[in-house]
């Protein structure tokens, strides 16, 4: 089996912690018929908060993802492209910490890219589905930021497009260093953006 599809031992926390002993879910469905129902009936919903912060242990006090585009940069139509794609993001998400493009093998990232960090779950959320349908042939990798560095680039880590292999090595003793928003922001920027 492929090192990358092993599974780490035992043990992960249980997906149910903090839903011990629950009343059972409903076993009917909603209106379209094949969607399941979930709400019980007369008990009190109070919704995720996972909507609003970031959940442990993914920081909550800096920027919580980091969305790392990856180009062939030794390829010309690559390049143009991860460039332009910088500068729309640049133009349309003002507000996250955009990082210069990096166009050579940097860190644990194996060919060009370039870096941007999101502060909230809504951000990331935003980020990722735009990039979804603006990355052309680019990868993206979407890792957290927690205190574990090769578990946050690993483990947590999810991709857009091609899977790239990360080098480990470089992050087994790396500690995340946790930066505000306001670190980053310019002293041009409205008020109306979200600083942190």
């Amino acid at each position: 089996m492929p090192s990358h599809l092993k599974m780490r031992p035992l043990p992960y926390s249980s997906p149910l912690e903090g839903y011990e002993n629950p009343p059972p879910l409903p076993t009917g469905f909603t209106s379209d018929g094949r969607s399941l129902d979930n709400f019980i009936p007369g008990q009190e919903y109070k919704r995720s908060k996972a909507y609003d912060e970031f959940i442990d242990p993914i920081d909550n006090k800096g920027n919580g993802f980091d969305f790392h585009v990856y180009y062939m940069h030794t390829v010309p139509t690559h390049l143009e492209f991860a460039r332009k794609l910088h500068e729309r993001i640049r133009r349309e998400f003002p507000e996250l910490r955009i990082y210069s493009m990096e166009e050579f093998p940097m860190g644990p990232h194996p060919t060009g890219s370039f870096e941007v960090d999101t502060f909230n779950p809504h951000e990331t959320g935003t980020l990722m589905t735009w990039l979804v349908v603006h990355r052309g042939p680019l990868s993206v990798l979407i890792h957290p930021n927690t205190d574990d560095e090769l578990r946050s680039h690993t483990e947590h880590a999810t991709w857009i497009g091609e899977r790239w292999p990360v080098n480990s090595d470089i992050l087994q003793h790396h500690r995340h260093t946790t930066l505000p928003r306001s670190a980053s922001m310019s002293p041009s920027a409205p008020n109306n953006l979200g600083r942190n």
